[in-house]
């Protein structure tokens, strides 16, 4: 499936902001199952500076100087992704949970060491009990990685209330577990809790999912969001079982992915620095994954 995706933060400032740095995940990856025909990222004011990089992970980062002096600043991602669903190893699938920890068996593949900083703790996913707890319902001695995942997945759908006020940036997975409620990025943060305390490797996973209107309704432009899923490793087969715990399902066409690391702190959409006198901002951020109806030449 072929997307075009828009997104745009915009930040307002009561003062004026001298200076502003910052650095954005908006690029989505080129992968095997994903190929990217354009991205762009402009910014208002014209920065000062601004240039691309890879980070350690293979996300493509954005940073950026402006330098003079504004009370808004606007940042529009523009890409063209085509996504294509994921055939999994089943082999791979098939393997014991306990066969995913590449602390415990650092032997199983070659590209263990790969694996192994995605099993241990982030500073957003703590390793608590209660995490320890309710990922031990799931992972069963011997049973197969992929069976294991796809019963957490299906728990935290039921278990837990998809609520925009229960939490905020700073909650922890502790803080979820005990309100049984948060977002998108909250979920992948439990998730990921469950399956590292026990050994497992799994990164989260940030970027966009293709929504669909109801039947009969207009698609509402602008209306979509970024989104957060988790990928668990499959050392079978070196592929990551992606996730999305906030919808109940396996990561299909829909999901563009963006970057993935240790957790969100790794991969915000935008983070910076700036330089104001400013006692307050508003924040506002629009984003739309459209289908691109293709044409060929008869």
């Amino acid at each position: 499936m072929k997307y075009r995706v828009t997104h745009r933060t915009t930040y307002t400032y009561d003062d004026d902001v001298a200076s502003s740095f910052g650095l954005a995940h908006l690029r989505p990856r080129e992968l095997a199952w994903q190929q990217v025909t354009g991205r762009s990222v402009a910014i208002d004011p014209m920065p000062g500076d601004i240039t691309d990089d890879v980070d350690c992970y293979g996300n493509v980062v954005s940073y950026f100087h402006v330098s003079a002096p504004h009370t808004r600043l606007t940042i529009d991602a523009t890409s063209e992704v085509t996504v294509q669903p994921t055939d999994y190893d089943a082999v791979a699938l098939s393997q014991p949970w306990e066969h995913s920890r590449p602390l415990v068996n650092p032997g199983i593949s070659p590209r263990a060491w790969a694996a192994t900083e995605f099993a241990l703790e982030s500073p957003k996913v703590r390793h608590v009990s209660t995490a320890h707890e309710y990922g031990a319902s799931s992972l069963r001695p011997g049973r197969p990685i992929g069976e294991a995942v796809t019963d957490l997945m299906h728990r935290i759908k039921a278990d837990f209330d998809y609520d925009k006020t229960a939490t905020t940036v700073t909650s922890t997975v502790a803080d979820v577990l005990d309100k049984r409620a948060g977002v998108c990025q909250d979920f992948a943060h439990v998730a990921l809790a469950c399956l590292r305390s026990h050994g497992i490797a799994a990164r989260y996973v940030s970027g966009y999912l293709a929504t669909r209107p109801a039947p009969g309704r207009p698609r509402v432009v602008g209306a979509d969001a970024s989104h957060a899923w988790v990928a668990a490793w499959l050392p079978g087969s070196d592929q990551w079982l992606a996730f999305d715990p906030t919808n109940d399902q396996w990561v299909s066409d829909r999901h563009v992915t963006v970057a993935w690391g240790r957790d969100y702190g790794d991969v915000p959409p935008v983070k910076g620095v700036i330089f104001t006198d400013a006692q307050n901002s508003t924040l506002r951020v629009s984003v739309d994954v459209a289908p691109v109806e293709e044409t060929f030449p008869a």
